[in-house]
């Protein structure tokens, strides 16, 4: 786990350094079209916490097509269960009209989980792929819609089911 962190970081420090180098031979058009968003999540009760942090970004090539990284950490503890989800993804986002908006998302998670069940300790880590095809309506930088894993099995333990509703918003 600690291997994968100082990978994820030296990957986004290379990316923030190449980015810092186009922008500033591009000119001052480079920031102008990148937009950046994300998500976080946060959810407890009686000896349950869950929390979830996702940044993105996406780079406006032109008015109909977008595409960016991002980053994920999700951590889950109850009373038996504790799990830590950390990855990343890329994004290609398509608006063949203004209100409608195309996404293909391929995402990459490692998994750790751990539980003290009766018979003993249970320890699991893996990694999980995802390939998110999605369709969504579109107004101003916020975008509603569905997405669906074709990557998806019913064994999957990190998604309950190949269909996931999403609010996606950049600014």
């Amino acid at each position: 786990m600690n291997s994968l962190l100082k990978v994820c970081g030296f990957v986004m420090l290379f990316l923030a350094t190449n980015i810092s180098l186009q922008a500033q031979s591009q000119g001052s058009d480079f920031w102008e079209k990148v937009d950046v968003g994300g998500g976080f999540g946060l959810n407890f009760g009686r000896e349950y916490f869950a929390a979830s942090i996702a940044p993105s970004a996406i780079y406006n090539f032109n008015p109909y097509f977008a595409m960016g990284p991002g980053l994920s950490y999700s951590y889950v503890k109850d009373r038996s269960l504790k799990s830590s989800i950390v990855g990343g993804s890329i994004i290609a986002l398509a608006n063949p009209l203004p209100i409608i908006q195309l996404s293909a998302e391929f995402e990459e998670l490692y998994v750790s989980q751990r539980a003290n069940l009766d018979g003993g300790t249970f320890s699991d880590d893996f990694w999980n792929a995802a390939l998110f095809l999605g369709l969504g309506y579109r107004n101003g930088p916020v975008t509603i819609g569905a997405r669906y894993n074709v990557l998806y099995s019913d064994r999957d333990a990190v998604y309950s089911s190949a269909i996931q509703p999403f609010i996606r918003v950049y600014f």
